[in-house]
């Protein structure tokens, strides 16, 4: 045998057959294996089909069961309400009882002959379960009848009750009553009966009340008794029956489980046959395979496998594995060549594959999310057409208009402008803002529930466009924010409230935060600084105060901050918005949160000044006070006769150059007559003295005579009136003068300073008008006004107009003003030009004390007021009011 399978080796080895021979042999054998292979299996799954088959009738058995369990229930339920309503009706049992029978029936046809036995059990059971039913409803109408005249009798009770004149019986009565509507309610028969009982036992001999007691006694026991039998069918027809019922359901379930247990382990025989079979025919499969492919697996089959091993690599995922024999030159070779050309091909679709479900998984869990998102959303989430029409909508939208679903509020919406939007106009603003920017952030407007509520929204959406650009529709979402609304109007209220409270205290109050910023002030305060309360909201106090070059520390704001305590009541000053040092009495304290830190920082403060102020002057000395106020005064009268002897002097100027041109004409004309008449003697004394020289030199004469008079007397004039103003000026009594021929005079002694300064004045006087007051002090007060105005209001000598104007003012008044049309003056300089050396022209020698003198000569000597009242560029107008009989010392003076 050995040397005979010998020969058939040598012999297949000399024998050269194609690979299509090869393969077509080994697919022929392999077919006949697959054959074999496939008629057993097919045995097998047969049997497994009609197993499986089995197993499904009994599914279908235990869901009938349960729907059988399903349908009982039912019929409990309905016959539950039934027994307790006193008003029921049957037709829900009939109903209920019907379709359990047909269920019943229909189950019947589907099931084996031993589970046929069961249902026809339940069919039974369920017959008596109809009579229980039928026996309550013969005894429902009776019960209805009773429970119908017991409120007449009750009432007719109660009326005898009330008419009893021994109240402790009635509430006896009245008490057992109580117990019988009790029993009742909690569904207690028995009780009820016994209540009944024993209230018939209280009766007293009145017939009324007896006869009432004995007819509502005998209708609650009657009714209780009814009851009684009632519950007793329940109980022992109704319970009994239906438990026996559900008892039969679960035998009915226990067989099914037994049964399909049977079969399962049968299922799993037949499957381990199969399998075992499956193995023998494979294993022979093999054998004949191995002996059948020698040949080939010496030839041709190595180099395949290798390959097929390669190709098995490659499915199994190693995408990178070698193909063999891919430059052999047959068809090994192309062979080997196509499955790497595959390889590559399945790399290139293995990663196209990975990145399609990469791509797939992201995109579905992307609408996870979302679904999620929409679904899940606390805001509503909304998709609208530009026209306004509702697309989608989640349900947190629709609970927020007031809408049970989605799906109602979508079919309900119309046009949400008119329908949702309060105002319709706001929903063109919104689709404004959609074109132009393409979303809208926090788009707040008021929307209309279902039931008519106002809501507030904040809407927040973006535009959704086709390829054209076009705007498709519209998704936002939009959160409520009524209550947020309504929170922020209770807070402004409060904060108004509050305002307005601390806004008529006569004291500093404020509020910081921790970065000392102003969250709070009110309206005394914020007139400290000059501001209005609102427009210090946000700012700290060096912001406030830096406005008028003020300032302040904050020391104290820190301490409070770093302690976290009050600081005790201590004094504090600072300067105001008008300058003016301001002393406080000054408390802070510190707010704190919920975790005790430091929130604000609240400070009242009072305005001490005139107590510290009257501190002051109790301090201080009687002696030191009036030598300090001597010493002030001759100072001050020091500085005023200086002022007076320096507006002289330049008064004095001023008339010596006036006077200088009328002597220095009048010296000339002397010196030329003093010739003449040198000549004229020359000729009489030579005797040839002619007529027409007599004639030229005695009209000579008379125009030097002429010229002399009339410049010797405007020089006279000029002295006169110097000595006149002098005299006044040193003249400190009362007299009786022309007002008109004053200023005249003072004016007179001014006009020589015009020149020089390119000014024009000009002087209205109204004439006759009598004063008796002082007038060196009137003049004095002319001249330092105008030689203020020389010095203020044209500084650079560019020239204007001065302008005097002397009125009455009343029958014991007189009114000078005095006006120029110069540089005029700033708030702050026209604020203190009557102060005490106070000069804007310090640094060109100016003492300050012009126009301060003038303010005390007119309130003080002359007994007048005085008003200044000037803009920049609009020039300076004074205003002094004077009376016509000046005060002595210590008369009443005019207000200043």
């Amino acid at each position: 045998m050995a040397s005979v399978i010998a020969a058939y080796l040598k012999r297949a080895n000399t024998v050269s057959l194609s690979i299509r021979q090869l393969t077509f042999g080994s697919f022929l054998l392999l077919l006949a294996i697959i054959v074999a292979t496939s008629i057993a299996s097919v045995v097998a799954l047969r049997h497994i089909d009609a197993t499986f088959g089995e197993l499904q009738r009994l599914q279908s058995v235990d869901d009938l069961a349960e729907e059988i369990e399903r349908k009982m229930s039912e019929v409990r339920l309905a016959a539950r309400d039934f027994v307790t309503d006193p008003g029921g009706q049957p037709g829900r049992v009939w109903e209920a009882t019907s379709a359990l029978n047909a269920l019943l029936k229909k189950t019947r046809l589907e099931l084996a002959p031993d589970q046929q036995e069961m249902i026809d059990g339940v069919s039974a059971r369920l017959g008596k379960y109809r009579e229980g039913i039928e026996r309550i409803t013969a005894l429902i109408p009776r019960r209805a009848e009773l429970i119908a005249s017991v409120p007449p009798l009750r009432m007719q009770f109660e009326a005898a009750v009330d008419a009893l004149p021994d109240r402790a019986v009635a509430a006896n009565l009245y008490r057992e009553r109580s117990r019988i509507a009790a029993s009742l309610l909690s569904n207690d028969p028995g009780g009820a009966e016994q209540a009944a009982l024993k209230l018939r036992s209280l009766t007293e001999a009145s017939p009324e009340l007896r006869s009432a007691t004995l007819d509502y006694s005998d209708a609650i026991v009657s009714l209780a008794r009814v009851e009684r039998d009632i519950v007793e069918l329940d109980k022992e027809v109704l319970g009994a029956e239906g438990r026996q019922i559900g008892r039969v359901t679960d035998l009915l379930r226990d067989l099914t489980a037994r049964r399909g247990k049977v079969l399962s382990n049968d299922f799993a025989r037949t499957l381990a046959e199969d399998k075992w079979q499956s193995i023998v025919f494979g294993t022979a499969g093999v054998l004949l395979g191995i002996l059948a492919a020698a040949y080939v697996v010496r030839r041709t089959v190595g180099p395949l496998a290798a390959i097929a091993a390669a190709i098995r690599a490659l499915a199994g995922g190693e995408k990178y594995t070698a193909i063999p024999a891919i430059d052999v030159s047959n068809e090994i070779g192309d062979i080997a060549r196509a499955a790497e050309v595959f390889r590559r091909t399945l790399v290139d679709a293995d990663a196209a594959r990975e990145a399609a479900l990469h791509a797939l998984a992201e995109q579905r869990l992307a609408e996870e999310s979302y679904r999620k998102l929409f679904e899940g959303s606390i805001d509503g989430i909304y998709v609208t057409t530009p026209e306004g029409a509702l697309l989608n909508a989640n349900p947190a939208l629709a609970r927020m208009m007031g809408y049970d679903s989605p799906a109602e509020l979508i079919a309900r919406i119309g046009d949400i402008a008119d329908t949702i939007y309060v105002n319709p106009a706001t929903r063109g603003h919104y689709r404004q803002i959609m074109d132009r920017d393409g979303f809208v952030r926090e788009f707040e407007y008021q929307a209309r529930r279902r039931d008519g509520d106002i809501l507030w929204l904040s809407d927040s959406a973006s535009t959704v466009r086709d390829a054209d650009g076009r705007a498709l529709r519209y998704e936002g979402a939009v959160r409520d924010i009524t209550d947020q609304k309504r929170a922020e109007h209770a807070v402004a209220e409060g904060r108004r409230l509050l305002q307005q409270v601390i806004d008529t205290v006569p004291a500093v109050i404020n509020v910081k935060d921790t970065r000392l910023r102003y969250v709070l002030m009110n309206r005394y305060m914020a007139g400290i600084f000059g501001i209005e309360p609102k427009d210090a909201i946000g700012r700290t106090t060096s912001d406030l105060m830096s406005r008028y070059g003020a300032q302040k520390t904050d020391e104290n704001d820190r301490r409070v901050l770093a302690t976290g305590e009050g600081l005790g009541f201590y004094e504090e000053e600072y300067a105001d918005s008008f300058g003016v040092m301001r002393q406080w009495l000054v408390n802070k304290l510190p707010l704190h949160d919920a975790r005790g830190e430091v929130e604000r920082i609240v400070t009242v403060a009072l305005d001490i000044g005139e107590r510290k102020r009257g501190e002051l002057e109790m301090r201080q000395a009687k002696d030191a006070a009036e030598a300090a106020l001597k010493n002030l005064k001759e100072t001050q009268n020091s500085l005023i006769e200086a002022e007076k002897l320096a507006a002289l002097g330049r008064l004095v100027a001023g008339v010596a150059h006036e006077v200088n041109n009328p002597v220095g004409i009048s010296l000339t004309v002397a010196s030329a007559l003093e010739r003449k008449t040198a000549q004229f003697a020359a000729e009489v004394a030579r005797g040839n003295l002619r007529r027409s020289s007599l004639a030229e030199f005695l009209e000579t004469s008379r125009d030097a005579a002429t010229q002399l008079v009339a410049n010797l007397n405007r020089a006279a004039e000029l002295v006169q009136s110097f000595k006149q103003v002098a005299a006044d000026r040193n003249y400190s009594d009362k007299r009786v003068f022309d007002l008109a021929d004053l200023t005249e005079q003072v004016v007179m002694s001014l006009k020589p300073g015009l020149r020089k300064q390119n000014l024009a004045l000009s002087v209205d006087c109204k004439p006759n008008l009598t004063m008796n007051s002082f007038p060196g002090p009137y003049g004095q007060v002319l001249t330092n006004l105008f030689f203020n105005s020389i010095s203020h209001a044209f500084p650079e000598g560019d020239g204007g107009k001065v302008e005097i104007k002397v009125q009455e003012s009343g029958t014991d008044h007189v009114e000078i003003l005095f006006a120029d049309d110069g540089c005029g003056m700033s708030h702050e300089v026209r604020r203190r030009a009557f102060d005490p050396f106070f000069t804007t022209r310090r640094d060109q020698g100016g003492t300050g004390l012009g126009l301060h003198i003038v303010y005390s000569i007119v309130t003080n000597r002359l007994g007048g007021r005085i008003s200044l009242n000037s803009e920049p560029g609009a020039g300076t107008r004074v205003r002094i009011v004077l009376p016509r009989v000046a005060p002595q010392d210590g008369e009443a003076r005019l207000p200043s």
